[in-house]
């Protein structure tokens, strides 16, 4: 089984800190990595990434962390960044942002970051919007790690209706690190197993690790190819043969 994480944040003007993630990373049984990266980032710093993951053997994959305040920004920065990034993921801060994203099928993950129940806009309106969409629900194994007292029943409560919720819709999972140093890095197995804290069945959980995320890249990969027209339909070109 090929393992993903599709959300490893190395601080990217630290390279000695940025290899020792990666490498970090490899150790740990992960084939491939996606690291959220700036619009603005230039294509030199893009390649000397790309280099350092395949020093490790690994695959790269570029992503965007995004943030919209309402809607129409959402859908004015998936018109100008979709096509420059592998992965899209939108931090849904609001009910209208987390339904937008839900239903656009140019968002591949949907990311809540609080703690608190009242903040997290993920039921089955969005549930049923991301059914007949692309996205899948992102969930970043840093925060069950992190998050302490009281707010831990709560998070972990919240964690697991909307887990019931995924998979009553048939919305897609992916489990991500969303570790910003090393320390916070574990095993593909270890995140597995985290999630029996919220109800989630091991199998599921090592699909959310391998099947799920890497079929994202595989598809928006196919998307992003010269050869790409539109869902089912690509451009061949036959190869000319000299007698």
């Amino acid at each position: 089984m090929r393992f993903s994480d599709l959300h490893l944040c190395v601080p990217l003007k630290n390279i000695e800190q940025t290899r020792k993630m990666i490498a970090k990373s490899s150790q740990l049984g992960y084939s491939q990595i996606g690291i959220p990266l700036p619009p603005s980032i230039e294509q030199n710093a893009v390649d000397r990434l790309r280099q350092v993951c395949e020093e490790f053997s690994l695959d790269f994959v570029t992503r965007l962390d995004f943030a919209p305040r309402n809607p129409g920004e959402l859908l004015s920065g998936l018109r100008r960044f979709r096509r420059k990034f592998e992965v899209v993921s939108v931090l849904c801060s609001s009910k209208p942002v987390a339904r937008q994203a839900a239903k656009d099928r140019r968002v591949d993950l949907l990311s809540f970051r609080s703690f608190e129940r009242g903040k997290r806009f993920f039921d089955w309106a969005e549930a049923e919007l991301a059914s007949e969409s692309s996205a899948s629900f992102e969930i970043d194994a840093v925060q069950v790690l992190s998050v302490e007292g009281f707010a831990r029943v709560g998070f972990f409560s919240s964690l697991r209706r909307e887990v019931a919720t995924t998979k009553s819709f048939g919305v897609p999972v992916v489990i991500s690190s969303g570790a910003t140093e090393a320390l916070l890095l574990r095993k593909p197995q270890d995140y597995a197993s985290l999630t029996l804290l919220f109800g989630m069945d091991v199998s599921l959980a090592l699909e959310a690790l391998s099947k799920n995320p890497a079929s994202i890249v595989e598809r928006n990969r196919g998307k992003l190819s010269p050869n790409y027209v539109a869902p089912g339909i690509r451009i061949v070109r036959e190869k000319k043969i000299v007698d």
